[in-house]
């Protein structure tokens, strides 16, 4: 069994070095989120920003016109796509979209964990985009994007464990290195970013049963009960007096009994949001 304060020390002294670089953020996700800030920015002059990416240029015309988002007009360029959407949501969309590409498998070895990490970020953030759409306080769009980067912590272990076949060779191992170190390289990743700290506390507490937020419920609680809602979907039902522990499930306010994909329409925005990140 490999020490994770050792291997933790490797990999950090890696990540100093420059011998393993952490995911950044596309130059087209900096410029929108930092014209969207300024507030002095209008839908045309975002829409130029993104118009520099014809790949995500393409993807959001399309995440414009889904079910989620469509109006009765087709959007078939992206000044109107913006000024449907409002410049916040594109922001939220823009960062979210590139996710898919960062967490791209950097060779064929990983290849197959790289997607399974990703498609389980996915149908947390489906989850979380549901949960919070019946709040007063937080964001779906951001739920969503918190669902999507709440495990961006495993990317540089799997990078880092290519050169380390022990953990190639054990699956089970290297699900438990992951679960071990995600959460610090996750909140390392999102301050780099200098993401808001209510996504930055995600990462790092994803895994934490024990959080409690202070005052409301955070996003951090949102994604804690998407993890849940999906190990239940999954595994089957999770005894209604555990989850009743759980201060995340407590405040979030579901009934243990309820399944929230049976809830009218649940799944077909969960459906939705999968076909839009996974292709």
């Amino acid at each position: 069994m490999i020490d994770e304060n050792q291997f933790l020390q490797k990999l950090n002294d890696a990540i100093d070095h420059n011998r393993i670089t952490l995911p950044t953020l596309p130059e087209v996700a900096l410029k929108v989120r930092d014209a969207v800030e300024r507030e002095q920015s209008s839908a045309n002059q975002i829409a130029d920003i993104i118009a520099s990416d014809a790949a995500l240029s393409a993807r959001l015309l399309q995440v414009a016109n889904s079910p989620l988002y469509r109006g009765r007009v087709t959007i078939d360029n992206l000044q109107m796509a913006v000024a449907r959407l409002g410049v916040r949501l594109v922001r939220s969309l823009v960062i979210s979209l590139i996710m898919q590409q960062i967490f791209q498998a950097t060779s064929d070895l990983l290849d197959a964990k790289f997607r399974q990490i990703w498609e389980e970020s996915v149908e947390i953030a489906a989850l979380s985009r549901v949960l919070a759409a019946n709040t007063d306080h937080l964001d779906k769009e951001q739920a969503m994007l918190a669902g999507l980067i709440h495990n961006i912590g495993a990317l540089p272990i799997l990078a880092f464990a290519e050169s380390h076949d022990e953990l190639l060779e054990d699956a089970e191992e290297l699900d438990r290195i992951i679960d071990a170190l995600s959460p610090r390289i996750g909140q390392r990743i999102l301050e780099m970013w200098d993401f808001s700290e209510s996504l930055i506390r995600v990462p790092a507490n994803f895994l934490n049963l024990d959080y409690t937020s202070e005052g409301e419920m955070d996003y951090v609680d949102i994604v804690l009960v998407a993890r849940l809602e999906s190990q239940m979907n999954d595994n089957g039902s999770i005894d209604a007096t555990t989850l009743s522990q759980i201060p995340a499930f407590v405040k979030v306010g579901l009934e243990p009994e309820v399944n929230i994909i049976e809830i009218e329409g649940v799944a077909d925005d969960i459906q939705n949001i999968e076909v839009m990140f996974i292709s």
